[in-house]
């Protein structure tokens, strides 16, 4: 056998359709260790990475490019701590199955050993009875399969087999999850992307039971809110690119900011994982090592009672609404905000760290109402939001704010009892009556409208132009409100992650002295990396 035959696309895309056939039922088993997103969810979106990579592939690649492909979409696009063990998993396979141009039972029992050994060391502190488990245990059984000299098909159904088993005594291993009557989330996830491979490979349907019985009965699925105010709050992750990146020394500094991390990949790219209070700090030290993509960060505490309601709800059976909205944002205060004003779901994302068409997606798909609006917030993210209309299956309207104040301004201005043609040019229209400006630090030296800037200075930004430059915050902010709030009777303040209350006030006291006649209104968004966003209508 090798990965052209049948095509390694097909069998990628066979695993994750029969994982994304049951995400829902794997989310609903995430309560351990803590809850950083839905674990299928997580888990799927990983597996959408690598088969959108692999459908680029030519008709003709050869094993190695196919699981070069492979280990680097599964690391680019991985999700959660699941995700990115997952992400491990498939780099471990790969490492073998990527070096030979056929593949036998032996070369497939020590791809899986080989998977089993890198899962493991991508995790600081391994715990059993999780997908961790899964894997070793499926290495077992390869290796036991192979002692008894069976070939590829035979060893495969094995591994499929010891890895639903494993799942099932999962709770003898984990207290958490025998006392919430769950099997690993994770671990249930790796079992079915296994069996949807080796469906495909052998060319029959995905045999999945229907439920999971384990040592003390038929699964049960039950609400369990296990959210602790004591852990850290936010799940941070993104990836770091560098030259001769320091894998241990990056750990080293992650472990000193958070819980639960897991640093993978190699000396150019690191996908990072970290639950912190301080998303914030997390990135801005990334930033001394090399430069910052694709973040994401989630209020664990609001996923939990999310997660929580909607078990308790049977899954969410209330009727469906006329109208819902996603927005794009970063930061609790914001989400708030954003909550408070009518929003049903905010995806984590903003400057610097843009959602995908498929997180935008999920997010349309998971809010129940006849017709979604989308308020991306960013111009960078408008053109991903103008692709979920055609693959949403539901009525979907991008409405195309440029920032979050621009989004409060569409939510005010909603009519619900208006047709949606006029209420989508109602908020468009009032989005664009609002001016925003943001100030950040400067990543490196340039040259703007207000002239030079070096790294490390402030900067207030207002459409696309860098219309202040200094090293003074409240001097900074007092410039650029008077731009912002030019001709203007109210000026919104946001207050970044890093901007304490004592620094807000006296910016609120500069900017009142400054313009009395502007109404001046202050909140906290705990936006990441610009501690001050303002906006004026």
């Amino acid at each position: 056998m090798d990965l052209t035959s049948p095509p390694a696309a097909t069998l990628v895309a066979s695993a994750a359709q029969a994982l994304k056939a049951r995400v829902e039922e794997v989310n609903r088993l995430n309560v351990f260790p803590v809850p950083d997103g839905d674990t299928g969810t997580n888990m799927s979106l990983t597996m959408d990475a690598v088969t959108d990579e692999l459908g680029r592939l030519p008709a003709h690649a050869s094993n190695a490019d196919i699981c070069k492909a492979i280990t680097h979409a599964s690391l680019m696009g991985a999700r959660g701590n699941s995700g990115v063990i997952l992400s491990q998993v498939l780099r471990g396979l790969c490492d073998v199955l990527g070096s030979t141009p056929s593949i036998d039972a032996e070369q497939a029992a020590a791809a899986i050993d080989r998977a089993r050994r890198v899962a493991y060391q991508a995790v600081r502190k391994p715990v059993e009875g999780t997908m961790l488990t899964v894997v070793a245990d499926a290495a077992g059984a390869a290796q036991g399969a192979l002692s008894s000299g069976v070939t590829l098909g035979p060893l495969l159904a094995r591994v499929v087999e010891a890895s639903f088993e494993s799942v099932r005594r999962g709770p003898d291993l984990l207290p958490v999850l025998k006392e919430n009557g769950v099997v690993d989330a994770g671990g249930f996830g790796l079992a079915i992307l296994a069996e949807g491979f080796v469906a495909a490979l052998e060319g029959h349907d995905v045999r999945l039971a229907d439920t999971i019985e384990t040592s003390t009965g038929e699964l049960a699925v039950v609400p369990a809110d296990d959210w602790d105010d004591q852990e850290y709050l936010y799940c941070t992750e993104f990836l770091l690119f560098g030259d001769a990146l320091d894998r241990s020394t990056v750990e080293a500094w992650v472990i000193e900011l958070g819980g639960s991390e897991l640093v993978v990949g190699g000396p150019s790219e690191l996908k990072i994982h970290v639950h912190t209070d301080s998303p914030a700090a997390v990135l801005a030290r990334a930033t001394q090592d090399g430069e910052v993509a694709d973040v994401h960060i989630n209020n664990m505490r609001r996923q939990t009672a999310a997660r929580t309601a909607a078990l308790r709800d049977g899954g969410g059976g209330a009727p469906r609404k006329a109208a819902g909205f996603v927005a794009v944002a970063a930061g609790d205060g914001l989400a708030e905000i954003l909550a408070s004003l009518g929003v049903d779901r905010t995806v984590s994302g903003g400057q610097t760290m843009n959602p995908s068409t498929a997180e935008l997606l999920d997010a349309v798909q998971a809010v129940n109402a006849e017709s979604v609006f989308i308020l991306p917030n960013n111009r960078n993210i408008i053109l991903a939001a103008q692709q979920v209309p055609a693959v949403a299956g539901k009525n979907v309207y991008v409405v195309p704010t440029t920032s979050v104040p621009q989004a409060f301004a569409a939510l005010l201005a909603f009519d619900p009892d208006a047709d949606i043609e006029s209420a989508l040019a109602d908020m468009s229209r009032a989005a664009a009556s609002v001016v925003t400006g943001e100030i950040t630090t400067a990543i490196k030296d340039a040259k703007g409208k207000a002239g030079r800037v070096r790294e490390g200075q402030l900067i207030g930004v207002m459409d696309k132009e860098i219309e202040v430059v200094g090293d003074d915050l409240v001097d900074v902010a007092l410039q650029l409100a008077s731009i912002v709030a030019d001709k203007k009777d109210t000026l919104m303040l946001l207050a970044g992650a890093e901007l304490d209350d004592v620094a807000l006030q006296a910016i609120e006291q500069a900017i009142g002295a400054a313009l009395p006649d502007v109404e001046i209104e202050s909140h906290r968004g705990g936006q990441p990396l610009y501690p001050l966003i303002m906006s004026a209508e």
